[in-house]
């Protein structure tokens, strides 16, 4: 059964920081290209963050040099730190399994808010 739990969302002043978690199970973080994703108020999905099965990582340009996407094979986790934090980055965040060019699993979402 394949489940995908993200945590670690919260209320924070612009500048701060948080740390996202997302704990997989039924299956291996590591043979899957894993998103974070995001969706503001009113606006469209938007792809934060990626971790691929081959350690490759790539960020939307917003998120760039404030962001880390991480992987603990070992915990079955994937992390999105996230510093610098600015009230544009307030949304729902997502974690989400890419199974051949489908995006099939997805987490309940943790809500981030930046004050501003």
């Amino acid at each position: 059964h394949v489940q995908l739990v993200a945590s670690g969302g919260g209320l924070v002043q612009p500048g701060g920081s948080l740390r996202l978690s997302c704990v997989a199970s039924g299956f291996a973080v590591s043979k899957f290209w894993m998103y974070w994703v995001r969706q503001a108020p009113g606006k469209a999905l938007e792809l934060v963050s990626v971790y691929s099965a081959r350690q490759w990582t790539n960020y939307t340009d917003s998120a760039k040099g404030r962001f880390t996407i991480s992987r603990d094979n070992a915990k079955n986790t994937v992390y999105l730190q996230m510093n610098s934090l600015k009230p544009e980055d307030t949304a729902v965040y997502y974690c989400v399994r890419l199974n051949a060019n489908a995006m099939d699993y997805w987490g309940k979402g943790t809500q981030v808010t930046v004050l501003g």
